[in-house]
């Protein structure tokens, strides 16, 4: 074989950097370009737009809004005002084993039956309210047959 040329030796060797130069000048324009060099269109089916479902982190607040939580503003003491002794609310604690008081009128019957229970340890059946003329509330409380009305009204509540 015969010797090769030095310039056929030196093209040679020009050739061989040329490519990883081609390589890196393809790298350095895909780079410029970005990503989004070819921008493809979204297909959107649908007529409206919704916007999208984003994070919604949970509020970490830096200080207290209020000093201090309020007390309850319905307390039992609140609740029930004070117990009839009406000849008709008489008449039911003789006959329905029924207490009657007069409670607050923003009270609901559950609060009633909690605040029977913590004041004088009365366990209710069932309760009837209704908002009277005069716009306060009158609440019909019937005990369970083992507790005897007539007996809490003389001890506890002393209107008997």
């Amino acid at each position: 074989m015969a010797p090769k040329s030095k310039e056929a030796a030196g093209s040679k060797a020009k050739s061989k950097p040329s490519k990883p130069n081609a390589k890196a000048n393809q790298a350095a324009k895909a780079t410029l370009r970005g990503q989004h060099g070819q921008k493809v269109r979204k297909v959107r089916l649908s007529t409206t737009f919704h916007r999208p479902k984003t994070l919604k982190l949970s509020r970490s607040p830096r200080y207290p809004r209020k000093s201090i939580p309020h007390e309850p503003r319905l307390d039992a003491h609140k609740v029930l005002i004070n117990p009839l002794n009406t000849e008709s609310a008489m008449k039911k604690i003789e006959e329905n084993n029924t207490l009657v008081f007069v409670c607050d009128v923003k009270a609901n019957k559950r609060q009633i039956k909690q605040a029977l229970k913590t004041l004088y340890d009365v366990e209710c059946v069932k309760i009837n309210t209704l908002i009277r003329p005069d716009g306060s509330k009158k609440a019909y409380c019937r005990l369970t047959p083992d507790q005897d009305a007539l007996d809490i009204a003389a001890t506890k509540l002393s209107i008997v």
